[in-house]
């Protein structure tokens, strides 16, 4: 039944390609499909530049926000848990609205494009990041921290050289979800502006008039880069893998 489904799919795809598809606007075998694909492709750096530079923040971030949820102290973890919560509860798109358009407003600061990007979307994954790392350290045995304790290592220490290496490992898949669910929400930001993939795209559309065939190749551009970024993580957990044998 699945296969008669994807052979029937298959075929209204062809029929398409072969009656309406326009796929000369994206040609690079002549100058104007030329033009067009390195215009599309000329967003790509802006959204690994995007992507990359929010999560290594949002990364930073989690960590800090998820130590205090593991302490002792209650307010500590009241105040750790609401900034989860109230975070985690805004969506993307209207955290990136807010951050452009009205924290400027708060702070008195003009923020560009890229920033109010790079802002939003660290902040809106920081509340996921830190859920992963409290996950990851809770799963550590307590022997391992009183292992660490009995050598005279402090809290620090004990974290730095002992627990979170090995939470690492254990939650580095998760970690490549968030690289690869931040990739796919950059195109977001395209709202206020920023010339990433998807604004590129859109404004090809405007002059073009062929929605199809860019955003065919939008999609395109997007899974050959996530599956470049999966590769990445899926050989750097066997890498960590080795290394713990």
């Amino acid at each position: 039944m699945r296969n008669a489904i994807v052979l029937a799919l298959l075929a209204a795809l062809l029929t398409g390609c072969s009656t309406n598809w326009g796929w000369y606007v994206v040609n690079p075998a002549t100058p104007a499909g030329y033009r067009n694909v390195m215009f599309l492709l000329s967003g790509l750096q802006y959204t690994i530049l995007l992507s990359a530079t929010a999560i290594v923040i949002s990364i930073a971030v989690g960590l800090l926000i998820a130590l205090p949820g593991l302490s002792a102290n209650r307010w500590l973890r009241t105040a750790s848990r609401s900034y989860v919560e109230v975070v985690r509860a805004v969506p993307i798109l209207v955290l990136i609205l807010w951050v452009y358009y009205g924290l400027p407003q708060i702070t008195g600061i003009s923020i560009g494009v890229f920033w109010a990007g790079v802002i939003a979307l660290a902040l809106s994954d920081s509340a996921f990041q830190a859920e992963i790392f409290r996950a990851g350290i809770q799963s550590i045995a307590r022997g391992q921290y009183e292992a660490a304790y009995s050598i005279s290592l402090n809290y620090r220490d004990t974290m730095r050289f002992v627990i979170l290496p090995q939470a690492i490992r254990r939650i580095l898949p998760a970690i490549g979800n968030q690289v690869v669910y931040m990739l796919k929400m950059s195109s977001l930001v395209s709202v206020i502006g920023m010339q990433e993939l998807t604004r590129k795209a859109n404004e090809l559309v405007v002059t073009e008039y062929r929605p199809l065939e860019i955003y065919t190749f939008l999609v395109l551009e997007y899974l050959v880069l996530i599956l470049i970024v999966s590769s990445g993580v899926r050989w750097l957990e066997r890498r960590l893998r080795t290394d713990e044998r």
